[in-house]
Formats: structure tokens, sequence, C-alpha cells
């Protein structure tokens, strides 16, 4: 591994979504950057260390608010496990060093979550689905710090493997962590800043309108058409002006580096 060469690395053929998912993910960190990631967020773990491993080997981490820098030689079994984090340069006290660092404007200004639910403007729903908050259909996993972190700045990526009309909803059943809210300068108006970046779906990447705030088809991955991503929302997307390109597949050495450095216990894929 000492000598892949990453940067002439040709595209892959074999892949995986997971894999996919994790190598669009890391192009949006890079030296500098300031990032962290949610509870049970193996994608965006990966995404990071392979960051590191390639083009952004000063990407600066906190690992689920528990550790900084760390060097895990592996993903283990939970991205709350003391192997992700027992090497960092320092132990994040969660409930309160972490705090003071994310909430100071200056640091961790990128986060990395999954959510159940995700409609048009970027809101995030990881708490229930159902219109009865006390009796819903399905009670999801809670916030887990979602809802503040939304809040405060954060400028933040979104992945899921549920690109449905049930996972894309026009509306959110319960509001778990704000996006650009009913759309427009809503977020704005509130005097919250950052926002939702970018959206990896199984099926495609999206964005968001700069003036509307609406979500945007960005890119279909290879065999995955326009229609049958419309087709799997649950509302209209909006569309870029031309030619809708396809997602850039993973390179061999990022699939490489993914299934044999990285998460040779393959958690990405739980």
């Amino acid at each position: 591994m000492k000598h892949l060469d990453w940067q002439n690395s040709p595209a892959a053929n074999d892949y995986s979504i997971d894999e996919l998912i994790i190598t669009v993910l890391t192009d949006q960190f890079h030296n500098g950057d300031q990032a962290t990631n949610g509870m049970s967020s193996f994608i965006p773990v990966a995404a990071f260390m392979l960051a590191r491993l390639t083009h952004a080997p000063d990407l600066i981490w906190l690992a689920s608010t528990a550790g900084l820098e760390p060097r895990p030689q592996r993903i283990p079994a939970s991205t709350l496990e003391a192997p992700l984090w027992r090497d960092s340069i320092m132990y994040i006290e969660q409930y309160g060093t972490a705090w003071d660092l994310l909430l100071n404007g200056r640091w961790i200004e990128k986060f990395c979550v999954g959510a159940a639910q995700l409609d048009q403007y970027g809101n995030a729903n990881n708490s229930v689905i159902g219109d009865d908050y006390h009796a819903p259909k399905v009670r999801l996993p809670g916030t887990a710090g979602l809802a503040d972190l939304c809040s405060i700045g954060k400028l933040l990526y979104y992945w899921s493997f549920n690109h449905t009309p049930q996972g894309l909803v026009e509306k959110v059943d319960f509001i778990s962590g704000a996006g650009y809210l009913e759309g427009g300068d809503a977020r704005e108006r509130l005097g919250l800043g950052g926002g939702p970046q970018l959206v990896v779906t199984n099926l495609a990447v999206l964005d968001f309108h700069p003036d509307s705030k609406r979500m945007r088809l960005q890119s279909v991955h290879p065999g995955v058409t326009v229609e049958q991503v419309q087709k799997a929302t649950g509302f209209e997307l909006l569309l870029p002006a031309g030619v809708i390109r396809e997602t850039t597949r993973p390179t061999e050495a990022q699939v490489r580096l993914i299934r044999e450095v990285i998460d040779p216990d393959g958690m990405r894929k739980k």
C-alpha cells in the first residue's frame, strides 16, 4: 500500500454502491478542513480516512465528538468505540469540551450525517414517522445532537441508502435537523449560517439551488437514469441546465484502500 499511486489510478469497474458514496463524500473534504461525523456513521468515517490517506492528509477530524485527530488502523465495530479514537492527539469529553469546540464558529465547520427522511429543502428527520409524535407509525433513533449541529452554522453533508419516495419526501414528518426550512431565505432570517450542501444517495448526487434552496439533481450514478431518480423521489427535483452528468466512479486505488486498509471487516455495509 505504501507505493499505491492513487493520483494516477484508473476508474474501477468493480465497486459497490457504498464505495461510490464514500468516494463522492471524500471529494468534499480537503486539507485544512475541520469535519466531524454523527453516531453510527461508518460511511463518513471511511470517507474521512480515505481523504487523509490520499488528497487531504491534513484534514482535521473530530471523531464522534470523542477524539480529535484519531489514527485508527481500521474502522472498528462502532463509531463510538475506543479503537476509533484511542490514538487521538486529544480525548474530547463529549458533554463539555466537544461542544465548546462545536459552538465556536472557527472550529469544525463540516458535519457529515445520515437521515431516515430528507425533504426538498434539506430538513432531516431521525425522530418519528407519522403525524402524531406521541403515537408514531415508527419511532426512529432520535437526534443525538443532529438538531444542535444543524443549527450552529455547519456545512451539512448527507448520505442515504434509502433513495425512495419514503426517504426523500416533500415534507419531513418531524424536523430533527434544520435544513433550509421552507426554502428561500428562511434559514438566513433566523440567523442560522451554513446549511445543507450535498446529498449522496444510492442513486444520485444532489445539491441545493442557491436561491430557492430546493434540492437539485447534480449527477446520476452509473447505470441510473434521470427518470429512475425522479420516480424514486417524493417531490419534483430541480434539474441543472444542460446535460446531467454521470457520477464519477471510484478509482481502483480508492476501492483497494477501502477494502484492504480502511474497512477490511466491511463495517460500511451495516
